[in-house]
């Protein structure tokens, strides 16, 4: 007799005590006396429904890995231009801490996408923060603003030179003086932030993923 979940009504391997598809814990009865079941004692601790997270360890687990991504993506470093990677290899590397302190068998790629999730922000964040806060000491304290400014109005007037070549002069000087400007270049960077963190969340989802379907090849209950 073929065994179904009740949850997916999907084919469950025999004496599996999950199911492979949705992840939901499966009651698992031995019919021989004095004999406790071979896969119930696998797992010792209350069962988990695998596409659940525990928000408390997943954090605490984030936290550990953000720091260090946080910082290696800073813009002021050399190893910041590989910021994408470190932010999904520390998405990854949360769900193996997550699922290791937690004792289970494996967790769904939505769950581990969540959990990257939450690591992004937290070391996208860090690494903005941490970016701001050595610019700004750069400018004010280091007293080397000025190597900005001229780097920034150099790459404005190529720009425009190359691209508007035939656009309306006025128009193209308005254009160009807005951009000069400090709220034109405030408003420049702060878009060019939130596309950088939008796609490091998605780098981390995708990490988080990927790390809960490496720890459920690894660690799912085998039939």
């Amino acid at each position: 007799m073929e065994i179904t979940c009740n949850r997916c009504h999907q084919p469950i391997p025999d004496r599996s005590t999950f199911c492979p598809t949705c992840g939901l814990p499966q009651l698992v009865y031995s019919s021989e006396e004095g004999e406790k079941p071979a896969q119930a004692d696998r797992w010792t601790d209350a069962v988990r429904d695998a596409s659940q997270v525990e928000w408390k360890p997943a954090l605490r687990a984030a936290l550990i890995v953000a720091v260090p991504a946080g910082i290696l993506s800073c813009g002021f470093t050399p190893l910041g231009l590989l910021g994408l990677f470190w932010i999904a290899a520390a998405a990854a590397w949360a769900v193996s801490i997550y699922v290791r302190r937690q004792r289970s068998p494996w967790i769904t790629m939505g769950a581990g996408a969540r959990i990257g999730l939450v690591t992004g922000l937290m070391a996208g964040w860090l690494a903005f923060c941490a970016t701001g806060i050595a610019f700004y000491s750069m400018r004010f304290f280091m007293h080397q603003g000025g190597t900005f400014d001229e780097a920034w109005t150099s790459k404005v007037n190529e720009s425009f030179s190359r691209q508007f070549q035939s656009a309306d002069p006025q128009a193209v000087t308005i254009v160009r003086s807005l951009f000069l400007s400090p709220e034109g270049r405030a408003g420049m960077v702060l878009i060019w932030l939130l596309l950088l963190e939008v796609g490091l969340l998605v780098f981390a989802a995708a990490g988080g993923a990927l790390g809960a379907r490496m720890m459920a090849r690894s660690r799912g209950p085998e039939a």
